[in-house]
């Protein structure tokens, strides 16, 4: 029963609060972006939700558009300004994902939507992860967030999608304020300790194959 509806409805009431209570928060990050970063505002990029069906995922961005002479993008670590990181370690980056929420594309619980080119290269075990929608937070990221290995991830997506309950979101809310008061599991930003992505990784391991599910 929650997890049909009383979970949606939790969320719908959550974000329009979130958004109500903190518009003067979106404002002064927008304005604040605007001014140290340059337009657009808002980073948009695709990600799978519910049953692998794709949408649009807001964040405010935290890059430059900073090129070499060849007009090609610096690499991310180049462009990630001291206040992108800030925005990124105190999670500000991602308050616009309540609309997100609002819309039916997420929750604010639930395995966090990665990157649609890695949809070919999950199991069929790890597939399990679409079948709730994804969150802001998840089991995951109270877990370790950018300390766990890709394994541990899908291991905490599976879990928490098996036992999907209120309680369970609510230990989790809990955790997530906590961690991110705490400033807690985030990664310094350095390209030599960036995450491998998940294609190359599996493609590195052989385990994958080039099969939707």
């Amino acid at each position: 029963m929650y997890r049909i509806f009383f979970k949606r409805a939790i969320d719908i009431f959550a974000s329009l609060f979130f958004i109500f209570l903190f518009c003067w928060l979106y404002l002064i990050v927008a304005i604040l972006v605007r001014v140290k970063l340059g337009s657009p505002i808002l980073f948009k990029q695709d990600r799978p939700g519910l049953n692998r069906k794709i949408f649009k995922m807001y964040k405010f961005r935290t890059m430059t558009d900073k090129k070499d002479k060849d007009g090609n993008l610096l690499p991310d670590s180049d462009r990630l300004t001291k206040f992108g990181k800030f925005l990124r370690s105190t999670s500000l980056d991602e308050i616009p994902e309540f609309f997100n929420i609002l819309k039916g594309d997420m929750s604010l619980i639930g395995p966090r939507p990665l990157l649609v080119k890695y949809l070919d290269y999950y199991t069929a075990d790890e597939n399990k992860r679409h079948n709730v929608r994804p969150g802001i937070s998840g089991w995951a990221q109270v877990n370790g967030r950018n300390f766990l290995s890709w394994e541990e991830k899908f291991k905490f997506d599976i879990e928490y999608v098996n036992n999907l309950s209120f309680l369970l979101d609510l230990k989790i809310v809990i955790l997530t304020i906590k961690k991110v008061i705490k400033r807690e599991d985030i990664s310094d930003f350095k390209e030599e300790n960036r995450e491998i992505d998940f294609d190359k990784y599996r493609e590195m391991r052989g385990k994958w194959k080039k099969k939707f599910y």
